[in-house]
């Protein structure tokens, strides 16, 4: 059975656990997660005040994700496209009484880190919430949930699938909607958590497939909701829809400060942990934040450009654009306008992309001078040159037009042109190997 233990277990095998000892949950954690970002996931024991240890920074890599579910760096879209196209459904469990701690809500035992200086509060940024459809079927994400007091978190609802659960419910007269929240989880959950599975498709189908039939599920002893067995902890409750508080400021991917909204209130009824849990944290805008909410979307793009042109090489959303809004992508070109094709391709399959370059299969999109390469020499701003204006953007941009969501997005064909000889546009080699 797959679980965020067994997974640390491996990274310390490999060299890749640090130990951190005595920092506080106050802003020094998320300086050591800052601190250590892309190198070793990040072990806090003990913490300043509190009896259990924190971890973060577990999947700061692409290839320690690809790790994560045994595939190579290479298969990873591939994997995610299979999941999300064949979710599979995972066993039901009792729970392992002996190994949990049930009890009243007490949120102020729980490690949970204040990052940054101006942040509304404290937050849990690793927490998924499970709530479900009015078919029955669960709906897992991510959100964001500043503590407000023992028992009673504001929860930063988007406009996705938890946000049409909730409006539904309203439109039903009920106004308590009640939702699991589980911390401490194995990267195929997460992962899965994170990916643009469809409404009313349960994201822990897509992460057992991910993980090869290696997620178990057990009820929550109040509601009924499914949730991951070897959750580290599970808050019990319920979002009260009609109460409504300020949430933020909270910094998210682009590392600038999101706007403080009226959010509804989670109020937790139970608390039901491991013993001896560890709370697992995200740094906001790291690169652990940066991948698990890009990859599934790299992946999603892939297959989006695929349906307009045959031979796709590789999709990158890059750090510099926050894993989120900007986009290379390299295919084989086979006649003038693919490379626009291309663009607009990509910004069907991900709304929140601001930018795009398409480049030819011969270009690195991992590589800044490649790419920087091919739009000095490929490039041509009156025939390549693609500027979208109005339309839906990122919230998380704060350039935008945060109240409507409306942003210029802007595509860069930076392929060769067919019409001219190919030599033009290879670069020189030497034809010498060293002996």
């Amino acid at each position: 059975m797959d679980s965020l233990r067994n997974f640390l277990s491996k990274l310390e095998m490999e060299g890749n656990l640090k130990t951190v000892e005595n920092a506080s949950t106050e802003f020094e954690i998320a300086y050591y997660l800052r601190k250590f970002d892309g190198g070793p996931a990040v072990l806090f024991k003990p913490v300043k005040g509190f009896q259990n240890p924190v971890v973060g920074g577990i999947l700061t890599s692409k290839g320690r994700v690809a790790a994560s579910i045994e595939v190579s760096e290479k298969s990873l879209h591939q994997r995610i496209l299979y999941a999300l196209n064949n979710p599979t459904s995972p066993r039901i469990v009792d729970w392992m009484d002996e190994d949990r701690v049930i009890s009243k809500p007490n949120l102020n035992q729980i490690p949970v880190l204040r990052h940054f200086e101006k942040d509304g509060g404290k937050y849990i940024t690793a927490g998924i919430v499970v709530a479900k459809t009015p078919e029955g079927e669960e709906n897992v994400s991510f959100h964001r949930m500043m503590v407000l007091d023992r028992r009673h978190l504001a929860i930063r609802i988007v406009p996705r699938h938890l946000f049409k659960i909730c409006e539904e419910a309203r439109k039903r007269g009920v106004l308590e909607l009640p939702v699991a929240v589980a911390i401490g989880l194995h990267p195929s959950i997460l992962l899965a958590a994170a990916s643009p599975a469809p409404y009313n498709v349960s994201e822990f189908k897509v992460a057992n497939t991910l993980s090869k039939n290696g997620v178990k599920l057990s009820l929550t002893r109040r509601y009924g909701i499914p949730v991951p067995t070897e959750a580290e902890i599970v808050l019990e409750g319920k979002i009260l829809l009609s109460k409504l508080v300020d949430e933020g400021p909270f910094v998210d991917l682009t590392g600038t400060y999101d706007v403080r909204r009226k959010q509804p209130v989670l109020e937790i009824e139970e608390m039901n942990c491991r013993r001896g849990f560890i709370y697992q944290a995200l740094l906001p805008s790291g690169s652990e934040h940066i991948l698990l909410m890009g990859l599934p979307y790299e992946a999603m793009i892939y297959e989006r450009v695929r349906s307009v042109v045959p031979n796709v090489h590789q999709v990158y959303l890059t750090p510099g654009g926050c894993g989120w809004l900007h986009a290379r992508v390299s295919i084989e070109k086979q006649s003038e306008g693919d490379g626009k094709n291309a663009i607009l391709a990509a910004f069907s399959a991900h709304p929140s992309l601001k930018h795009v370059i398409v480049v030819d299969s011969d270009i690195d999109v991992y590589s800044d001078r490649e790419v920087e390469w091919a739009l000095a020499t490929r490039f041509q701003a009156n025939r390549g040159l693609v500027v979208i204006e109005h339309a839906r953007g990122s919230s998380l941009d704060p350039s935008s037009d945060q109240i409507n969501l409306l942003t210029s997005k802007m595509g860069l064909d930076a392929t060769a042109s067919v019409k001219k000889p190919r030599e033009k546009f290879e670069r020189a080699k030497i034809p010498f190997k060293d002996r």
